[in-house]
C-alpha cells in the first residue's frame, strides 16, 4: 500500500530540491526514502525506480527551466530574444545546478511521449531560431550549437573553471553577441531535390 502523503509529486520536487543540495548523480531512492523517513520498498509504489525517478526529476526541471526562459523572451524578438533565453538559461543553470544536471540526461523517449515539457522547449526554441530565418536541417543544427554553447560556458563557470581576471559577465555578454552574428550569417543547406534539406550523397 502507497505510504499515506507520499505522491509522486511530491518525491519529484523532494528529489529536485535533493539534486540541489548534494548533486543530480547522488539522488538515490535509498537517499530520498531517508528524506520522507520511510523504507526504500516505499517509494516503489510510486516509481518503478531510479530511472523512472530521474527521468520524471528530468522533466521537472526540464519544465522549470523553460517557463523562465518562456517568460524571458516573450514579446522579444532577434537579438533581443537570444539576450533573454542565454540569460535565463545560465540563471537556472547556476541558480539550481542539481535541477540543471537532471535536464541534462538523455531520457527514456517510452516515458515521455506526450511531455508538455519538451513541446514547450521545442516551441521556443524553435521559435526563436525561425525568427532568425532558420530551416531544418539547419535549425537542429542551431540548437546544437547553442546548447553546447550555453552548456559548456555554464559547466566551466560553476566549476571555477575561469582563472583569468576578465568579468566572466563580460566574456557571457561577448558570447552571445557572437552567437547572434553566427545566426544571422549561418551558412544554409541547400534544399535536396527530395525536399528534406539533406544534400544527395555525392
Amino acid at each position: 500500500m502507497p505510504r499515506a502523503g507520499l505522491t509522486v509529486d511530491r518525491l519529484v520536487a523532494a528529489a529536485a530540491e535533493l539534486a540541489d543540495e548534494v548533486g543530480f548523480e547522488h539522488v538515490t531512492l535509498s537517499a530520498l526514502a531517508r528524506r520522507f523517513g520511510v523504507r526504500d520498498a516505499s517509494l516503489y509504489s510510486h516509481v518503478r525506480g531510479l530511472g523512472e525517478l530521474r527521468t520524471r526529476l528530468a522533466l521537472y526541471a526540464g519544465g522549470k527551466l523553460i517557463g523562465r526562459i518562456a517568460a524571458a523572451v516573450a514579446g522579444r524578438t532577434g537579438k533581443d530574444a537570444l539576450v533573454a533565453f542565454a540569460a535565463a538559461y545560465r540563471s537556472y543553470a547556476l541558480e539550481r545546478p542539481g535541477r540543471y544536471a537532471a535536464t541534462q540526461i538523455r531520457i527514456d523517449q517510452d516515458l515521455v511521449t506526450d511531455s508538455p515539457a519538451l513541446r514547450r522547449t521545442a516551441e521556443t526554441t524553435y521559435g526563436l531560431l525561425r525568427a532568425y530565418g532558420l530551416a531544418e536541417p539547419d535549425l537542429t543544427d542551431a540548437v546544437r550549437l547553442l546548447r553546447s554553447t550555453f552548456h559548456g560556458y555554464c559547466a566551466l563557470e560553476s566549476a571555477g573553471g575561469f582563472a583569468a581576471p576578465r568579468d566572466v559577465q563580460l566574456s557571457w555578454d561577448k558570447a552571445v553577441d557572437a552567437l547572434h552574428i553566427a545566426l544571422e550569417h549561418w551558412p544554409r543547406t541547400a534544399p535536396a531535390a527530395d525536399g528534406t534539406g539533406v544534400p544527395p550523397t555525392p
